[in-house]
């Protein structure tokens, strides 16, 4: 049993709120980085008030990972931010917004008595991309300066990895050339305390601060300390300025502004920086000989580094380590960085990407005596025998010699092996050198576990994808024989599907590439996608620019209504949006040859003309899409298809606000109508159609709870699916639901103890509430004041794709490092998905007598499903690979989403399930009190995620038990092997209702006389084949089979089980005598309402004429096709069975399975029929 809670834990559960971070003046608060930065231009105005100053803030630039989030999190602050006198407006784009910036602090020369305010301070944001289109105007803006009271920091989300962009990318370089001082942040408190120094930096010395953020920091979450007057100010005393001062103003010719950039600004902004220690010693000592500078994430993992080789900060005194933070990693202060380097004598940078601190360092040391001066190593090693034949410049190519990588990132293992490399080469006694080299062991231990599962692992991996219902399923699209050019965003999604997209370019450069091609290719035509939000922040010159080079290229403009990439935020910077009637009139304007509307709701054109809309710009259904695109590639010119239909993640937000109308419409599939053919996968490119495995195999079915209803399904050639229409899925009545706060009390279990950073990953599938979890638990472990910090992935890795959350958990915040769980540090990983949880990125944080893993088992399918209807879940491979690295007691694996869908309803409350599980294994360093509450806080189901933590706490405590309250409510198919006698008697049975008793008895006949051949040879593998097959062959789905299992009582029964309220079955069919043909000559499928199942009825018990001369469906291709196979197999198998050896039983198996994709209806059947029957003839001629 656990001690009661200490009174300041009760009265931070009572009294904390999700709005302390921006209400409170004083105080502590969690918050994530991105919040921080919400929260810093308040803190900046309280200070000025403070100071007497009457100031107001002004932000603006556009979003972008890791930076994705900032623009909702300050319309969510409004409030606060509008009672500080700060007003957000987003940018059309990075550079405009930089521009308004400038504008901010050209009021520095407004008219007399015009200005309301003593100065304006203002914020830019953007992604790495961003600041490089910027620079142009960064450099006019620094060239002219900054207002006293205003001042201005731009803040640059840096993505080292691409984890969500198209190129990795740097913006320390970028910021240099534009003469911007670069403040690089390590945590959530630094953004909040170098961001007041950023802003007093840029009123001092007249320059514009950068500030670079990256995902690992400006992602995280912590508690930070809430204080305007935290920061103390430190105004330089050593630095005279020139007459007339640094600041802009009117008339200012280019000349003079450089002269007072190069002369004097630059110079001052390195007075403040040493006035304010904004770099400085952390660790130090009398008799240092070795010295570490590092900043932001790299300062982090340094610690962590250092702390993996056991080296505290007592150790690191005792061998003369001396470790330098930078705050501002250019210009690089000098004096500091003298006071830094004296009586070292080498001098390790560790620093992400390509060389800033360490190229300043070496210069500034280069006129240094050789006897006093340091080696400095950072990227390379030195060059040779010695340490002093030149370093790396030394060597042709020294990238054989790389010590710190300056490709990707860095992690804490990397930093540790160079920092005891550069150790030992200095001289260590033998009991360190034995101290450093156990934790060494224990890095090499995991490196050599994780290459021998990654040699064995699943091979499986979570793609990104395109969300269930997205729009970018059909409209990225191109006919047979086209290619399309990628956009940026989710548009870039499609260069690994089958999309035939090929090439893309940087954000507003769409298509123009084929400008440069277009002269000297024999290639006439491309498509290029091009995003709304792409489309209004520079792509609509692209437009312009294929219209001015006459190129033959059709933009393919798709307007969901949102910035689907980043969150969803509107189009048009402007609470109104932009509408397609905006684009079209735009694109006219611009000479598009012809535009084209193309959306999944034609008739809300309805009136468009007299909104605006162009004359001679049609309105089609997106069911056209394929027609319209070949008759665009044919037209001379630039053309535009605006394609309109709304995103499907922004659907669901709005419908879950009452936005927007959810329709009463659900996607049902009759799994025994099913042929498992996966044409619904390709036609949708949806996640949300699942495998379902049968005793007849794997069928398809919908995943009610991922479906955003875009229905692109029901395209898929396939009888088996039925809209439910008019009623809703059947919620558990409160009376009958079972409760887990009536199922009496639990033991409580024992807390672990915290031994310095108590690591939690939460490993799961994007968009599943992976992130909530973090969350959750950071607040918690806020809520009880431990240290905390979280991490979590967002971005591409959002989209289905393999996500993270990192938390780490200290009674002490000085014990937290870098922000992510270090390689072998996990204590417990919450694994809610098998194949992240097998993940090379989960496996490296790993370690046997260690870490424990909730894992659920559930087979959530990849992307790779969508193609490959056969795909099979690893879970086998996944559960061993986790067994073998932690240890078979310390996994729990169960099927998670199964109980939270039986128990809750929804598969969105495994998570929390899992949560709970790992809680009541005593697993989790927070009390039950502290968790529940951050679930109140949370707001969002919160009675819902209470119950499923609870249901995890039981299933962890007695699974079985959890398990049979559901198991006794519905009946859980089992897929078993049966036997021989079973499947055959099963199969009787089904030919026996398909047809007759004399059908079923000529199916068993011819199988017992394969039976017979095989006896001898002691085996039934041939036997179980040819009864699976020929049954499948015989039991051939034609109008009357279909018509009699759509109209099975089972059926009705089981839509009845599932739904509720006042419903009718739509049935989505494609009779050749009702049904038109697509320009492709294929059938079309249409709707038939509830008149149609009586017909169905009645056309089932018409099946006696299947196959005789008065079956007016026997005479079609198809039919005859199908009733072709079942001699053709039969002979086939026949003459195998003469002198059947143990030899030539594998090749007669072969034969007998390989009609098993002979599947599907239709078109889609007799594409699969070519395949099957130059398979089988190939066979057949082998001896």
């Amino acid at each position: 049993m656990n001690a009661p809670l200490p009174e300041s834990i009760r009265q931070a559960l009572e009294t904390v709120t999700l709005d302390d971070k921006y209400s409170l003046d004083h105080g502590r608060a969690f918050m994530s980085g991105i919040q921080a930065l919400v929260k810093l231009p308040m803190l900046q105005r309280q200070r000025d008030a403070l100071a007497g100053k009457n100031t107001a803030g002004f932000i603006s630039g556009y979003r972008g990972s890791p930076l994705g989030g900032y623009d909702q999190a300050l319309w969510a602050a409004r409030k606060y931010l509008q009672a500080q006198n700060i007003v957000f407006q987003p940018g059309v784009n990075e550079e405009l917004a930089a521009t308004a910036l400038w504008g901010t602090q050209q009021l520095g020369f407004a008219p007399p008595g015009s200005n309301r305010f003593d100065g304006v301070f203002g914020i830019w944001y953007g992604k790495g991309p961003g600041v490089d289109r910027c620079s142009d105007v960064f450099k006019h803006a620094n060239m002219a300066g900054t207002t006293p009271w205003g001042g201005v920091i731009a803040v640059a989300g840096d993505d080292h990895i691409a984890k969500s962009s198209t190129a990795a990318h740097q913006s320390d370089h970028i910021f240099e050339a534009c003469g911007f001082p670069v403040f690089f942040p390590a945590s959530v408190q630094d953004i909040l305390d170098m961001g007041v120094h950023a802003f007093a930096l840029s009123r001092y010395a007249g320059v514009w601060s950068g500030m670079k953020t990256i995902q690992e920091v400006v992602e995280s979450s912590a508690t930070a300390m809430i204080d305007p007057e935290r920061v103390e100010i430190a105004i330089p005393t050593d630095f005279e300025m020139p007459p007339g001062g640094v600041h802009i103003r009117w008339p200012d010719a280019a000349l003079p502004q450089e002269e007072r950039l190069f002369n004097w600004k630059w110079y001052a902004a390195l007075a403040y920086i040493r006035a304010n220690r904004l770099n400085r010693n952390v660790i130090e000592g009398p008799n240092d000989r070795f010295g570490i500078i590092a900043s932001g994430k790299a300062w982090n993992d340094t610690r962590q580094a250092l702390l993996d080789l056991g080296l505290d900060d007592a150790h690191c005194r005792q061998l003369g380590i001396r470790l330098h933070k930078v705050g501002v990693v250019w210009p690089l202060e000098p004096q500091a960085t003298r006071q830094f380097a004296t009586g070292l004598k080498e001098i390790l940078v560790v620093e992400e990407k390509r060389q800033v601190i360490e190229y300043q360092l070496k210069e500034e040391l280069y006129n240094w005596r050789a006897d006093v001066r340091p080696n400095v190593v950072g990227k390379f090693r030195s060059g040779g025998e010695g340490d002093m034949t030149g370093g790396e410049w030394s060597r042709t190519n020294p990238t054989a010699n790389v010590l710190l990588r300056a490709t990707a990132d860095l992690t804490p293992a990397l930093i540790a092996r160079a920092i005891a490399e550069r150790l030992k080469k200095l001289g260590l006694d033998a009991d360190m050198t034995a101290r450093i080299d156990r934790q060494l062991a224990i890095l090499d231990g995991a490196q050599h576990t994780l290459q021998v599962l990654k040699s064995e692992g699943s091979g499986a991996e979570r793609q990104p994808w395109f969300c269930s219902g997205c729009p970018h399923n059909t409209s990225t699209r191109v006919p047979e024989g086209s290619r399309a050019m990628a956009g940026i965003g989710c548009h870039f999604m499609a260069v690994w599907m089958d999309r035939a997209t090929i090439g893309f370019t940087q954000m507003g450069g769409e298509g123009v590439p084929w400008t440069g091609q277009q002269p000297f290719s024999n290639e006439k035509h491309v498509f290029a996608n091009l995003g709304d939000g792409t489309y209004y922040h520079s792509g609509s010159l692209a437009v312009r620019q294929s219209v001015a080079a006459g190129a033959n290229i059709t933009y393919k403009i798709l307007y969901n209504d949102a910035v689907a990439m980043t969150g969803g935020q509107p189009i048009g910077e402007r609470p109104e949006g932009l509408t397609v009637v905006q684009i079209a009139q735009n694109m006219r304007a611009e000479g598009a040859a012809k535009i084209t509307v193309v959306t999944d709701e034609p008739e809300k054109y309805e009136g468009a003309r007299a909104q605006g809309l162009p004359e001679g710009i049609a309105i089609e259904h997106r069911d056209r899409l394929d027609a319209i695109q070949r008759e665009f590639r044919e037209l001379k010119g630039t053309t535009v298809i605006i394609y309109d239909q709304t995103c499907a993640t922004e659907k669901r937000r709005r419908r879950k606000r009452g936005t927007m109308v959810d329709p009463a419409v659900r996607v049902v599939i009759n799994e025994l109508v099913c042929e498992g053919c996966g044409d619904c996968s390709v036609k949708s490119n949806c996640l949300s159609v699942e495998p379902l495995e049968t005793e007849f195999g794997r069928k398809r079915t919908i995943n009610q709870s991922t479906c955003n209803k875009d229905m692109s399904c029901l395209k898929g050639f396939c009888p088996s699916f039925v809209t439910v229409e008019g009623g809703q899925l059947k919620k558990k009545a409160k009376d009958k639901a079972a409760s887990p706060f009536e199922l009496g009390a639990l033991p409580e279990p024992a807390m672990p103890e915290i031994h310095g950073a108590y690591g939690i990953v939460v490993a799961g599938v994007g968009g599943t509430g992976v992130i909530t979890i973090g969350q959750l638990l950071g607040m918690a472990a806020h809520l009880e004041g431990k240290g905390v910090i979280t991490q979590d992935a967002a971005g591409l890795a959002q989209k289905g794709g393999a996500t993270w959350s990192h938390i780490q958990i200290a009674d002490d915040a000085d014990h937290l490092y870098a922000t992510k769980v270090g390689t072998a540090e996990a204590d417990l990983v919450i694994a809610c998905d098998a194949i992240v949880a097998a993940n090379k990125a989960t496996l490296a944080v790993l370690r046997e007598g260690r870490t424990h893993v909730a894992l659920n088992t559930h087979g959530t399918p990849t992307a790779a499903f969508v193609h490959q209807p056969d795909w099979r879940f690893p879970a086998q491979a996944c559960e061993q690979a986790l067994r073998q690295a932690v240890g078979a007691d310390q996994l729990l694996a169960f099927d998670a989403e199964r109980v939270a869908v039986q128990l809750l309803g929804d598969s969105i409350y495994t998570n929390p399930l899992m949560l709970g599980v790992a809680w009541q294994l005593g697993r989790v360093p927070l009390s039950r009190e502290a968790i529940l509450r951050a679930i109140e806080l949370n707001g969002v189901q919160v009675e819902r995620n209470r119950a499923a933590f609870e249901w995890g706490r039981r299933c962890a405590h007695d699974l079985a038990s959890v398990e049979a309250l559901f198991v006794t409510q519905q009946v859980i198919e089992v897929i078993q092997r049966p036997s021989l006698d079973q499947l055959i008697t099963r199969r009787v049975e089904l030919l026996t209702a398909y047809q007759n008793t004399a059908y079923a008895a000529d199916y068993r006949s011819f199988v017992e006389r394969v039976r017979a051949a095989e006896a001898p040879l002691g085996s039934t593998r041939l036997t179980e084949a040819v009864a699976q097959q020929l049954y499948r062959l015989m039991a051939y789905k034609d109008e009357y089979e279909v018509a009699r299992l759509h109209s099975d009582p089972a059926f009705t029964a089981r839509i009845a089980a599932e739904f509720e309220g006042d419903f009718k079955l739509v049935h989505h069919l494609a009779p050749p005598l009702l049904s038109r043909h697509n320009e492709k000559g294929d059938l079309v499928k249409r709707a038939f309402g509830p008149w149609l199942r009586p017909v169905l009825r009645g056309l089932s018990y018409l099946k006696g004429l299947r196959g005789t001369a008065f079956d007016p469906f026997g005479y079609t291709v198809e039919r005859r096709m199908e009733r072709a196979w079942i001699g053709r197999y039969r002979d086939g198998i026949v003459s195998r069975l003469g002198g059947l050896t143990v030899e030539t039983l594998p090749a007669a198996i072969e034969l007998a399975r390989c009609v098993e994709n002979l599947r599907g209806f239709g078109h889609v059947k007799a594409r699969n029929e070519v395949a099957v029957r130059a398979h089988w003839d190939a066979l057949l001629k082998t001896d």
